[in-house]
């Protein structure tokens, strides 16, 4: 039977032709910078946690889970923001996924929306209050805004995965000063394939010195899209879902 989820999912999936749409990256200098005292590294993660894509003891950087099955991330939204933007991206993870975003009422740990300098977010949760910047001018596409999301969900860059080697080629020599934001981390990949359409994914000239040569190219097939910030994809949902054990769906049970 197929599943409200999977419909969406492969809906989302046939719109993945790339245009030239804003990133987050665009929003960025590189290396490790500070914003309003935050550090923030591999263009868009604050340094306050330095893990890698879900890796952290006891799952003590995950949200936590009901008995219910949903996972819960509490939230504030800076009040100069219209809300229609970044709830509507919110929706579809609680479409797709086990995960529901609520407005805060008391919970100690939640994410704080606010509009600083760029789009950038830490890792996972990270306790108490945890900031996650979507300026105003430039980070209010859909894409980036579930990009920033998806970090505090759990989730690093789709080009930092512990395998990436065998998918793409980083063009070292056509990089700007600081290269960090192309390591290679320690990632626990959930058992699922590398995603070049991943909407953590960065795009092909991202960074580039020179913006007619490329700083990432996909193997074998250089012509392969990467980058795309239009939402997520089957493998983000995939991944999400069993990162949190997901047994729901919008209220429904997978089929």
């Amino acid at each position: 039977i197929t599943s409200v989820c999977t419909i969406v999912s492969l809906f989302l999936s046939s719109s993945y032709m790339l245009r030239n749409l804003p990133t987050e990256e665009s929003k960025h200098n590189v290396g490790t910078f500070c914003l309003n005292t935050k550090l923030v590294e591999h263009g868009d993660i604050a340094r306050r946690v330095r893990r890698s894509t879900m890796k952290c003891a006891n799952g003590s950087c995950l949200w936590p889970k009901a008995a219910s099955g949903l996972v819960t991330i509490p939230y504030a939204l800076s009040a100069v923001y219209s809300e229609l933007a970044i709830t509507a991206a919110m929706l579809e993870f609680e479409t797709l996924t086990c995960i529901r975003f609520e407005p805060r009422t008391h919970e100690k740990d939640f994410l704080n929306i606010i509009s600083d300098s760029g789009c950038w977010s830490s890792v996972g949760r990270t306790g108490g209050v945890q900031d996650l910047s979507l300026q105003t001018d430039g980070c209010l596409v859909h894409g980036v805004i579930q990009h920033e999301l998806n970090h505090a969900v759990g989730f690093i860059h789709e080009h930092n995965r512990s395998d990436r080697d065998a998918y793409i080629s980083i063009m070292w020599e056509n990089i700007m000063k600081g290269k960090g934001l192309f390591d290679i981390l320690d990632t626990n990949n959930v058992g699922l394939e590398y995603d070049y359409s991943s909407v953590m994914h960065y795009g092909k000239y991202a960074f580039s010195i020179n913006y007619i040569r490329p700083s990432i190219k996909p193997i074998p097939n250089n012509f392969t899209p990467i980058g795309q910030r239009y939402g997520l994809s089957n493998l983000d949902v995939a991944k999400i879902n069993k990162l949190y054990n997901c047994s729901k769906c919008n209220e429904r049970e997978f089929l």
